[in-house]
């Protein structure tokens, strides 16, 4: 049977990401690339009309509120799109018996660990933006839909705006910059996180329940860490000092520790997770090319 998947937040980085692998090797599927432009997902009915006129089967929801610090402010906002959202997407697919893909996040958790995550974990979330993501995974699992909700962080791609394309910019304007050395998680790139979705889409018809996974390249390193291999693979002279993160100003208590086990992941779908360095160099010239000619 033919999957006829639609894709929420498809202007997004892990959007863009995805799209690029469907052009380029996914067969038997039918993908619906949306974006707030095209379907209001904290709009139920609008979605439920999207699902029934295209006889959509799985759903990919990486549409999100992801501004950590002004989540602070903007609670509502917040909520609206990481847990209203996610509640209608997954009434929609537990009423159609569609396959729902959700993208979480690391910041369901508090940061305190001294051991990588595994997904049995209890989430404990400090921050408006965590606490909005975790009501998210909850309405998904109450709503009793098939799926997968993935938990990622560090994402990065050569679209939108993320951490190595901001380590590029300073570069360009500064001599040296402060990166905070003391929180500790792995770089995760969105064309990997992409190739996972690909294979929970593959095997999304005889999924029978819903599952947690945890994903993001193989390694652990400091932001401090990978903004100075940014600037080496980039060919950059910008001189990165490392900080504590008591010396960074921040509305948000950001998780010192933010490490996956991935073990489950990768039995479960027989993927072997690249080290996040080598992923990195992979993406890098495309990364360097968008940034220099402002591809968004």
């Amino acid at each position: 049977m033919e999957k006829r998947v639609l894709v929420t937040g498809a202007n997004g980085q892990l959007g863009k990401s995805l799209q690029k692998i469907a052009g380029q090797k996914v067969k038997d599927c039918k993908f619906f690339f949306t974006d707030v432009d095209t379907l209001d997902i904290t709009m139920r009915d609008d979605i439920a009309a999207f699902v029934k006129a295209h006889g959509v089967n799985v759903i990919v929801n990486v549409a999100a509120y992801t501004a950590v610090d002004k989540a602070e402010e903007e609670v509502e906002k917040a909520y609206l799109l990481n847990q209203t959202a996610v509640a209608n997407l997954a009434a929609v697919a537990a009423a159609t018996d569609a396959f729902l893909v959700h993208i979480s996040t690391d910041y369901v958790f508090d940061g305190q660990a001294v051991t990588p995550y595994s997904e049995e974990m209890a989430p404990n979330p400090v921050s408006v933006y965590g606490k909005s993501k975790w009501a998210g995974e909850q309405a998904m699992i109450q709503s009793g839909c098939r799926g997968v909700i993935i938990r990622t962080a560090w994402l990065y791609s050569p679209y939108g705006n993320n951490f190595v394309k901001t380590m590029l910019r300073l570069a360009s304007s500064h001599s040296e910059i402060n990166v905070v050395d003391d929180q500790i998680g792995c770089p995760t790139s969105a064309d990997d996180l992409s190739e996972v979705i690909m294979r929970l889409i593959a095997r999304s018809s005889t999924a029978k329940n819903l599952e947690i996974y945890h994903f993001a390249n193989k390694g652990k390193i400091s932001w401090y860490d990978f903004a100075c291999e940014i600037m080496k693979l980039a060919h950059k002279k910008c001189k990165v000092n490392p900080i504590a993160t008591k010396d960074y100003p921040s509305k948000v208590q950001r998780p010192a520790y933010s490490v996956f086990n991935l073990s489950k992941v990768e039995d479960s779908l027989n993927y072997m997770i690249p080290d996040w360095n080598e992923s990195l160099k992979r993406n890098m010239p495309e990364i360097i090319y968008n940034f220099e000619h402002d591809i968004k």
